[in-house]
């Protein structure tokens, strides 16, 4: 099959794109055709190595977590999927080899759910890592309640759009910062904007006086930090993005896969509560400029990689 990969660790230069070996599908798993597999900023540390502390790199490594698909053939203990169900799945495994960035995915039966049938593959595509991440974070971390004040950074991209949606979806209020030129579509999803940067604090306590409730850190350091200032007595804090946060009174958290999760994900976006926002795709062969692109961290909502089944 067609992927692309990396055999060594390093910069987007070293993807390449090419034939690489078929997945097998072991008893437990689907091999699922992808139509497309999102882009996260997590495939560009695996791929630079900052995570093998702690997954092993089983070179050449696919990356790619996020995809979307068809079965086409399940595994002998496979009774959840049949041939040609539409699927999602967040296809993390405890090392790095065979990932979405392919024709082909061999994905734990543990990483699926149904597709929603109101999104496109690429919207779908975009969905169960940034997805899983805020519904866990909202619900089972912060347990945000209606009538509280959450402040979710980075509010305009993909986990901070996902979790806008859910914390508002749950009765809370929500301030978002986000660039002046994403802050129509942070309104669009329910939340109060503020401007990243200097004064950033005073600009959330205008809107809170009294703290925030709960708050989701996506960017760490000074960020986390700042957000730690800013809770209510009582107030939660959860960082996706810096272990100290935890000599702040707050957690350290880490996606995992749930397929319960990811399926109560997919019916909430077949009834309209949270929606994806895909803001570029790339075929196959360019998903290096993806990651580029998906680097600079100015993204709003996803970055999409499709594979063309036209032929």
């Amino acid at each position: 099959m067609k992927a692309i990969s990396y055999s060594r660790y390093g910069g987007p230069d070293v993807l390449e794109y090419g034939e690489v070996r078929d997945p097998k599908v072991g008893p437990d798993a689907v091999l699922v055709k992808v139509r497309a597999a999102s882009v996260n900023p997590v495939d560009g540390k695996c791929r630079e190595g900052h995570l093998d502390g702690i997954l092993d790199a089983v070179f050449p490594v696919i990356p790619g977590w996020d995809v979307s698909g068809v079965v086409v053939q399940p595994g002998a203990s496979v009774t959840e999927f049949e041939v040609g169900d539409e699927v999602i799945g967040y296809a993390r495994e405890d090392f790095l080899s065979r990932g979405t960035f392919a024709e082909y995915v061999a994905a734990p039966v543990r990483t699926l759910a149904r597709k929603p049938l109101n999104l496109s593959f690429e919207e779908a595509a975009g969905l169960p890592l940034v997805g899983l991440t805020a519904y866990q974070v909202m619900i089972k971390v912060l347990d945000v309640r209606a009538g509280e004040t959450v402040l979710v950074h980075a509010a305009a991209g993909g986990v901070g759009s996902i979790a806008v949606q859910l914390a508002r979806h749950l009765g809370a209020r929500v301030i978002g910062t986000a660039s002046e030129s994403h802050h129509d579509f942070v309104r669009s999803l329910g939340g109060e904007p503020v401007t990243y940067g200097e004064g950033l604090a005073e600009r959330v306590r205008a809107l809170a006086p009294e703290g925030v409730d709960a708050a989701l850190d996506t960017i760490g350091g000074d960020t986390m930090k700042l957000s730690a200032d800013l809770l209510a007595p009582e107030g939660r804090l959860v960082s996706l993005a810096d272990p100290d946060v935890v000599g702040f009174g707050g957690r350290y958290y880490f996606v995992r896969p749930d397929a319960d999760d990811l399926q109560h994900l997919s019916d909430l976006a077949e009834q309209g509560v949270i929606s994806v926002h895909v803001s570029r795709t790339f075929p196959l062969d360019r998903a290096a400029e993806a990651q580029r692109l998906s680097a600079e961290g100015r993204t709003r909502g996803k970055i999409v990689v499709t594979v063309d089944w036209t032929d």
